[in-house]
């Protein structure tokens, strides 16, 4: 098995397989792949030991799907290629038993076959940038090679014992399973009310690396939002979403 990230600002990663080798991913990661990679669906990945339906039923309370994607090569060596969604960073974590990493929603893109994703936690939020889909964490477990999607550049901390990082919760991309984490609230009446950074944060505590994004897609859609027209519908029919923002920005100046 090669694994081969190509790229820089949108980074794609091509994964090459001897026959009968495997990887799993969960759905919708796919980007192209030669003829004879071939997919087949299932709970969980061979190499795991906790099973089932159960693992899977944890998977999709953290974000994932119910069934897992298996890419496996037959008839000789076969490619098959995950494309970032985000400018960012594709990279390689080892897996072993009783040394998992905790990872956004979003962030892991596949695995060899001995990884388990499951859920790490989920907390839905009332206000501020995530009070529409909440703060999901996956857990990824078992043995063996996980790769993973950050967005925008990367900081990278590792955290002594009883050391301690407050941190925006859309930022939060990766950490090693032995960081503690737990959600604070901002403190202080007029931060909550006039911060406009809502008024959750993410307690990361060491010892273990902490991986924070600088860019998560909440992020970007946030710092957005305020030059969307109001009738989106609309101006996306007559010119696009683009033309609807410029329409927007000249609009206000007349």
């Amino acid at each position: 098995m090669k694994a081969e990230i190509k790229g820089t600002t949108m980074p794609v990663l091509e994964m090459t397989l001897d026959s009968g080798e495997s990887v799993i991913s969960t759905h919708g990661e796919l980007s192209w792949m030669t003829p004879n990679m071939s997919m087949s669906q299932t709970t969980h990945s061979s190499g795991s030991s906790g099973g089932g339906m159960l693992s899977a039923l944890k998977r999709v309370v953290g974000g994932g799907g119910l069934m897992l994607t298996k890419y496996q090569a037959t008839g000789g060596q076969a490619m098959v290629a995950f494309a970032s969604k985000l400018p960012g960073r594709i990279f390689n974590v080892d897996i072993e038993p009783g040394k998992g990493f905790l990872v956004h929603r979003d962030g892991w893109l596949c695995g060899t076959d001995g990884i388990t994703p499951t859920v790490g936690m989920q907390q839905s939020f009332r206000a501020g940038l995530y009070g529409r889909t909440g703060f999901i964490l996956q857990r990824l477990e078992g043995s063996g090679s996980a790769w993973v999607e950050l967005s925008g550049e990367i900081v990278n901390y590792t955290l002594a014992p009883g050391q301690q990082i407050l941190v925006h919760p859309g930022h939060v991309g990766m950490f090693q399973d032995s960081v503690s984490f737990q959600i604070t609230t901002v403190q202080g009446l007029s931060n909550i009310v006039f911060g406009g950074d809502g008024y959750h944060l993410v307690a990361l505590t060491g010892p273990g690396d902490v991986w924070l994004q600088s860019m998560p897609l909440a992020v970007l859609a946030h710092a957005i939002e305020p030059y969307l027209p109001n009738n989106g519908g609309q101006a996306a029919a007559s010119g696009g979403i683009a033309g609807g923002i410029a329409g927007e920005l000249f609009g206000r100046n007349i």
